[in-house]
């Protein structure tokens, strides 16, 4: 497994872009890059589980390991959803459960540095290299605009 690396300059409070992170209705336009429709379903408290989910019911469940509000989100992720269902770890869920997915929010000279990192398989890294910019482009012009 790889770990990919993305940042974006972003020109507004850290609060604000936090809020656009994750926020129910500003979550679901900019993951809409990955998936017209995302959404997650979670109280967002650190230790608490994260149901990353499609409009169909698939996706990841995961784990929220640790939460610095207006800082840092890291998610742990486990297994995956079927049908709004969690799947049992089986033995290619076993090759990536754990994979970790961060978000960090700096203050610099240049506005907010957004850099995020993923765990990921070789088989998805192009779509990722390809999508994760676009989705920050959102989150940008979200937090720049609103």
């Amino acid at each position: 497994m790889e770990t990919l690396h993305f940042s974006i300059f972003i020109q507004a409070p850290k609060e604000k872009i936090w809020a656009v992170l994750w926020d129910d209705a500003t979550y679901r336009q900019w993951t809409a890059a990955f998936c017209e429709g995302t959404y997650a379903v979670s109280d967002w408290e650190e230790g608490s589980k994260i149901h990353f989910l499609s409009p169909t019911g698939d996706g990841m469940n995961s784990l929220i390991q640790t939460k610095k509000e207006y800082e840092y989100m890291a998610f742990k992720h486990l297994g995956e959803l079927k049908n709004f269902q969690e799947m049992p770890i089986d033995e290619a869920t076993q090759v990536w459960t754990g994979a970790m997915e961060t978000y960090r929010l700096t203050t610099t000279s240049d506005g907010v540095l957004l850099e995020t990192t993923m765990d990921c398989l070789a088989q998805y890294q192009q779509y990722f290299l390809d999508t994760f910019p676009k989705a920050l482009t959102i989150v940008k012009e979200l937090s720049e605009t609103k």
